[in-house]
């Protein structure tokens, strides 16, 4: 197993609440992390019928009348049995008593508000970040990364990464789509989601896309919610010091898992995606997920944006830092050019003293240029979240 940055969080709050909770993707890892971390805890897997069915008729039984630490993984598919987890946590009153993992964010978040406010701690766990795999001694380029992706399962077995997210994208179709929404043209709905990820880090566009897809634009909203819902995607919003105008703009959209995105766009091969038209638009999806991972990991909300005014001036990725903007550029190449800068000193020149300020790119580190950070992708966690 590749160790986890996320673990000691984890620990930690197993030492102050009664209840756990880690949210994510499927395969990213929440069911092998939480079953090393607490070896001794009896294990509860509510993906299988036989157990669901003994969950709804002996509840008091199946969690040893609350007197056992349990996990309960993938709970999302028993929200009711919540309110007997909320019952043991206070007559018990012990910390770290249940671990509870799910995949399906409405499902398992209307419960929890429901049945576990202030009884649990929440953590969202992605699938491996490029730290993770440093510290796991493997090596990938920046090709290599945008096709193989980031599942666990891929570093732990000899699986082709077309086969694996051929098969992630049948799975979720089957097990989470349907819980979520009906979708009754499954063609259309995969031709939505290829079409989404040939607009990666582009804005949002519902209305264009209903043309293409040929289904209305509030059922790709509806769409939008569920791949939202079960974390294949992420939205981003626009940097404005007026936290209302946030909400109101347009977002951007990226997809959680990079090797997924390049399934999507039939990108086989990392020749393939080297040459790829998309590439700026890949590589972009690739340190912004990254971002979102180093936040998570560290217990952190990511507080990440991205930056667009009238007059042209764009920054790909803003991560407010004590109420202050640090602005990042994002750029496949390899090879480091001063002009890469001009959008961060545009910024910089606009919100005067923000708090930071770092090119992302594919070629080595540099120290700063002009006061600017230059680096490497795999060293964002680095740079966001030094301080």
């Amino acid at each position: 197993m590749i160790a986890r940055v996320i673990a000691s969080v984890i620990a930690d709050a197993a030492e102050r609440f009664p209840v756990v909770t880690v949210v994510g993707p499927r395969q990213s890892g929440k069911t092998t992390l939480v079953r090393a971390l607490f070896p001794d805890y009896v294990y509860v897997n509510l993906e299988r019928p036989d157990t669901r069915a003994l969950a709804a008729e002996d509840p008091r039984s199946l969690l040893r009348d609350g007197t056992e630490n349990i996990i309960l993984d993938e709970v999302q598919r028993l929200p009711d049995l919540l309110s007997w987890v909320q019952a043991f946590a206070d007559r018990e009153n012990s910390p770290g008593q249940f671990v509870l993992t799910g995949s399906n964010q409405p499902l398992l978040g209307e419960a929890i508000s429901q049945s576990l406010a202030g009884r649990t701690s929440v953590h969202q766990l992605l699938p491996l970040s490029m730290e993770e795999l440093a510290t796991a001694e493997i090596s990938a380029s920046r090709d290599d990364l945008l096709v193989n992706g980031f599942l666990p399962r891929l570093y732990d077995a000899a699986l082709r990464p077309g086969e694996l997210y051929s098969a992630y994208f049948a799975t979720y179709v089957e097990r989470d789509l349907r819980q979520l929404i009906n979708v009754r043209d499954l063609s259309r709905f995969e031709a939505f989601m290829r079409l989404l990820a040939g607009r990666v880090g582009q804005l949002i566009n519902l209305s264009a896309l209903s043309n293409d897809v040929g289904v209305t634009s509030t059922t790709l909203g509806d769409w939008l919610s569920a791949l939202e819902a079960s974390f294949l995607v992420l939205r981003v919003t626009p940097y404005h010091e007026n936290l209302g105008k946030r909400l109101v703009k347009t977002p951007k959209l990226y997809f959680t898992e990079p090797g997924l995105l390049a399934w999507l766009l039939q990108i086989e091969t990392p020749a393939q995606a080297a040459r790829d038209p998309l590439l700026g638009n890949i590589y972009e999806n690739l340190v912004v997920v990254e971002a979102f991972k180093a936040a998570h990991n560290r217990g952190l909300e990511p507080r990440v944006h991205f930056y667009r005014d009238k007059s042209g001036l764009e920054v790909d990725l803003i991560r407010e830092f004590q109420r202050r903007p640090f602005a990042i550029e994002i750029k496949a190449a390899a090879t480091f050019s001063p002009e890469m800068l001009t959008q961060l000193e545009r910024f910089r020149h606009l919100y005067g003293s923000p708090a930071g300020a770092a090119l992302v790119y594919s070629g080595p580190r540099q120290t700063q240029v002009r006061g600017i950070s230059i680096c490497n992708h795999a060293d964002v966690a680095d740079v966001l979240f030094a301080s």
